[in-house]
């Protein structure tokens, strides 16, 4: 079966791993879902990761995160801004503020994969990924 949007499908993963009160959820890997890992983990939404380099793709291992006194997960929710049928781009300037800077916009730019407030400190655009809180 062709996948026609891994990041959607990555996205799902991880909210369906939660949902189901799983530790850790298993993913395929992709040089941008690696990066858009290493940015949950930076930003705290994730416990820790692994990347493991076995077969011809490889995979990601990702340790979610609950929080401890109510063992609900620190990630509310996960949803995919630009999709392959509509991609949306942003100026430097227009980059959506997820709940009033709660949360965070990941966005594509020329130089790589950062948030949305990266990308306004600076002062580069893109396609806007996903948006996490």
């Amino acid at each position: 079966m062709a996948l026609t949007d891994p990041i959607a499908d990555y996205l799902t993963r991880i909210r369906n791993a939660q949902k189901a009160g799983h530790r850790v959820v298993e993913i395929p890997s992709s040089r941008m879902k690696r990066s858009v890992t290493e940015i949950l983990y930076k930003q705290g939404y994730i416990l820790k990761y692994k990347f493991e380099d076995e077969g011809p793709q490889g995979s990601i291992k990702i340790a979610l995160k609950y929080d401890p006194l109510t063992k609900e997960p620190v990630i509310r929710k996960l949803g995919r801004i630009s999709k392959p049928g509509l991609r949306k781009y942003s100026s430097a300037t227009d980059i959506p503020r997820i709940i009033n800077g709660l949360g965070i916009a990941i966005v594509s730019t020329s130089k790589g994969l950062m948030t949305g407030k990266q990308a306004g400190r600076e002062n580069v655009g893109g396609e806007v990924i996903c948006y996490v809180y």
